[in-house]
């Protein structure tokens, strides 16, 4: 139940964020800037977090929980070290998941090549 759970959460943001994408002239970088920010929003007023722990992997993948996770972090910081943990924060709470996509994207590297469109 949890994995279907998860799935229909995640799809769900998924088809929201493409009929955005679909029905507006914004550009997919600033999507992604959208949800971001959109996930930090909802992590400071309290509401992003119970539904993360409700959904699971649905709503901790997106970048809606990136974002979440970020304020996490910089609020946990800010809380401890004052003024310099708006800036250690977010680094220190997203590390591993920023590191093992780079790590991940390279070992992929290896096993297929770019192509480049013309």
């Amino acid at each position: 139940m949890e994995y279907l759970k998860a799935f229909l959460v995640g799809g769900a943001i998924c088809a929201l964020v493409q009929l955005l994408l679909d029905n507006t002239k914004l550009m997919p970088g600033r999507v992604m800037v959208i949800l971001v920010c959109l996930g930090a929003i909802l992590g400071a007023v309290g509401i992003y977090e119970p539904f993360m722990e409700w959904a699971g992997a649905g709503a901790g993948v997106p970048l809606t929980g990136f974002g979440s996770v970020l304020f996490k972090g910089i609020r946990e910081a800010v809380d401890k070290e004052g003024f310099i943990g708006i800036f250690k924060g977010g680094f220190t709470s997203s590390a591993v998941g920023i590191s093992s996509a780079l790590i991940f994207s390279y070992i992929a590297s290896w096993f297929f090549d770019a192509k480049m469109k013309s």
